[in-house]
């Protein structure tokens, strides 16, 4: 009688094959999507230190270039160059050039005096210059020759431009004498455009570029006054 009164309780089951595959699948979704969500993390970070580094570079050279150029045609003896009445002599500055002057370039070449007794002549430690050349760019130091400024094994320089400008001030009106015609002094004033880019070695993808204008400290004076 007792075995009668007995309850009986249902058997647990397990998951089904087909609960397991489903849940498997939904599992590998979501394990995916994680996946690629943090790849595309990676890659994003991985970019902005690229940028970053590219751009840090870009500035240091152009920081460079710029600051070099302000000191194109420094001539210890700028006093000799200036026409007083009575003194004769005038000297003509030999730092003047500045090649390119008028169009624009990859490369430029520029001079400026480091004698401790100004002898009025380049010297070979006293010429300078920028270039581009197989993507890197290139400085040079006076009698030591060209040196990269820039790591080829971090950026490719694809581009260099420096683009001169050149403002004449008549300065006829300071003349003793009428004077007229081409003949007649004018000032020089130089502003130079440089203008940089580069890409990423490690991602080409990742490229920027960097601008900046300088405004020669010493400028220059052609022509006299008559006499």
């Amino acid at each position: 009688m007792s075995l009668l009164l007995m309850t009986t309780h249902p058997r647990q089951r397990g998951l089904s094959m087909v609960e397991l595959l489903i849940g498997a699948a939904i599992g590998l979704v979501v394990a995916a999507a994680a996946a690629k969500l943090l790849a595309g993390h990676l890659r994003e970070s991985r970019s902005l230190l690229l940028e970053a580094r590219l751009m840090q570079d870009l500035r240091t050279a152009t920081d460079l270039v710029t600051r070099d150029l302000r000191r194109a045609g420094y001539w210890g003896a700028a006093a000799s160059g200036v026409w007083l009445s009575g003194v004769s002599g005038v000297l003509a500055n030999p730092y003047a050039a500045l090649p390119p002057g008028s169009a624009a370039s990859d490369a430029i070449s520029f001079q400026f005096s480091r004698d401790a007794s100004e002898n009025n002549s380049i010297d070979s430690n006293e010429r300078f210059g920028f270039r581009l050349r197989n993507g890197a760019l290139d400085m040079q130091l006076g009698a030591a020759g060209w040196q990269a400024v820039t790591d080829t094994t971090v950026l490719t320089v694809t581009a260099f431009s420096i683009t001169p400008t050149v403002q004449g001030v008549n300065l006829a009106g300071y003349c003793a004498r009428a004077c007229t015609g081409s003949a007649c002094p004018q000032q020089q004033v130089r502003s130079l455009a440089v203008s940089l880019t580069a890409r990423a070695v490690a991602d080409s993808t990742v490229s920027r570029s960097t601008h900046s204008e300088v405004r020669l400290r010493n400028d220059t004076v052609t022509g006299t006054c008559p006499t």
